[in-house]
């Protein structure tokens, strides 16, 4: 997630760095003052702008009812977060570059809390989605900088440590937004319904600046010197060729596929390769493009570009069209919705923190076999509701067995791409596959949310549960692509 050669370029590397390096090199403490509140500043906000990609999922059908939204409109309200804060993660990082990774740090997180009060107070669909995108906006300069400092300011053990803490962020965010959703639209807070998932943030992030003010280091003054300019040109057509892919995919099925909606998709395409062409003439030129085409060469790039993108789209289309079956199509309350992926929460973090305590020569089973766990999880899944029913104590345990598979899946396939690349190459790799992993969850939405609406043919639990099987199926497709190309890789 971060661009800093000079400084950071091997932020998410580094826990193989920190392992691989003898104690008796390093102390394994932290560089500076304030180590342990550094971390928790920084994981909490890390933390807390994770859960506001999924927390929404939860509070969805509230919002709708309350607020009159389209079907395209609701996921909009989810995906727009997401849109802007995948195509600003990489610019995000080199401001970090350019203004010191304090300031940015605060910066970012200033803005995410100011939208996160727009969001709470907002009266209507479209103000939602425009506070939304100034969300994802504030949390695209944040987050990176979250790498950037424990790269900083933690050395040896403490920074293997210090990353492990942040995998139990990521590993858990995702489901931890669903049940949280679920406590808090069910609280009512005040009679203020699904706003709080929202306003929660308020307190929370000046909490934050607060503390960040008092306990992170401050910018070095030499950071301008290695810091690489802004690629506004690759900015653009990204932004671009992502908002001509995602707008049709989001409200072409309402709309009935009008010619527009064909023409954009077909316009993404084009942007697109403008886009690549646009970044290899920069490279040429010797200046610094938003994702340095060489690193797309790096062999077993793609495949871990699919892996990445492909299981982030499973995780994240799941929690969308499931939480929408559960409570529009089964009933149940924002609370209990939010409870039943406990399970998902409770099993991701485990795998995510345990897996590479098991033998190496485990390691490469460990992507075939987790798409192949999480393709068989949905499928079980869908069967359970495909009728109406309520999976009964199954349930649960098909969300943990899924959970597990995406976890075993996913954190082998991140780290392992990493500590394959050069040291130099660390950066602009990190930021791919942050940008990846973002994209994946857009499109996860996107495409199946928009697959579960088009199916819905009523809003009975038997018209609702129909619908999650079609999507259970195509999930499981894309499970089966990312387990075949981890048993090619396997055989060579």
């Amino acid at each position: 997630m971060t661009l800093s050669v000079m400084r950071c370029s091997t932020a998410l590397t580094a826990m193989r760095t920190a392992v691989a390096r003898p104690r008796s090199e390093t102390a394994g403490r932290p560089r500076g003052r304030g180590g342990g509140p550094l971390l928790a500043v920084v994981l909490a906000a890390q933390f807390m702008a994770l859960l506001d990609v999924f927390i929404v999922n939860v509070a969805a059908p509230t919002i709708r009812g309350e607020l009159a939204a389209s079907g395209a409109g609701l996921q909009l309200v989810i995906a727009g977060y997401t849109i802007a804060y995948a195509v600003l993660l990489i610019t995000g990082a080199r401001l970090g570059d350019l203004i010191g990774h304090r300031r940015a740090y605060l910066a970012g997180l200033g803005v995410f809390t100011a939208a996160s009060l727009a969001c709470g107070l907002a009266a209507g669909t479209g103000q939602l989605i425009a506070f939304r995108l100034v969300q994802g906006a504030g949390a695209a300069v944040m987050i990176p900088q979250v790498l950037s400092l424990i790269q900083r300011n933690f050395t040896g053990e403490g920074r293997a440590r210090a990353l492990s803490a942040y995998s139990a962020v990521l590993a858990t965010g995702a489901a931890a937004g669903q049940v949280l959703g679920g406590l808090v639209v069910s609280a009512d807070l005040f009679g203020t319904s699904w706003r709080p998932v929202f306003l929660v943030n308020v307190p929370i992030g000046l909490a934050l600046f607060a503390l960040g003010r008092r306990v992170l280091p401050a910018d070095r003054d030499e950071r301008a010197e290695h810091a690489r300019p802004l690629d506004l040109m690759g900015l653009a057509l990204l932004a671009a060729a992502v908002s001509l892919l995602t707008v049709p995919l989001v409200l072409g099925q309402e709309q009935g596929w009008p010619l527009w909606t064909r023409l954009s998709l077909g316009g993404a395409a084009v942007v697109f390769t403008a886009f690549c062409l646009a970044e290899s003439a920069l490279a040429r030129r010797g200046g610094a493009p938003l994702i340095a085409p060489h690193v797309l060469r790096i062999p077993g790039m793609g495949r871990s570009v699919l892996w990445i993108g492909g299981g982030m789209a499973v995780n994240a289309g799941f929690l969308f069209t499931l939480t929408l079956h559960l409570q529009g199509g089964l009933g149940q309350s924002a609370l209990r919705a939010g409870l039943t992926f406990a399970p998902m929460a409770v099993v991701f973090g485990v795998v995510g923190l345990t897996w590479r305590r098991l033998p190496v020569a485990a390691h490469r089973f460990l992507v075939p076999g987790g798409f192949t766990l999480a393709g068989v999880s949905v499928l079980a899944l869908g069967l359970l509701l495909r009728d109406g029913g309520d999976g009964g104590p199954l349930l649960y345990g098909a969300f943990g067995a899924f959970g597990a598979g995406v976890a075993a899946a996913f954190g082998p396939a991140l780290t392992g791409t990493l500590a394959t690349v050069r040291s130099q190459d660390a950066a602009d790799t990190s930021g791919l596959l942050a940008t990846v992993t973002q994209l994946g969850q857009l499109l996860g939405i996107a495409v199946f949310g928009t697959l579960f609406l088009g199916r819905l043919e009523g809003a009975g639990a038997s018209g609702s549960g129909g619908a999650l099987w079609a999507c259970a199926l195509a999930l499981f497709a894309v499970c089966v692509l990312g387990s075949l190309t981890g048993l090619v890789r396997k055989r060579r």
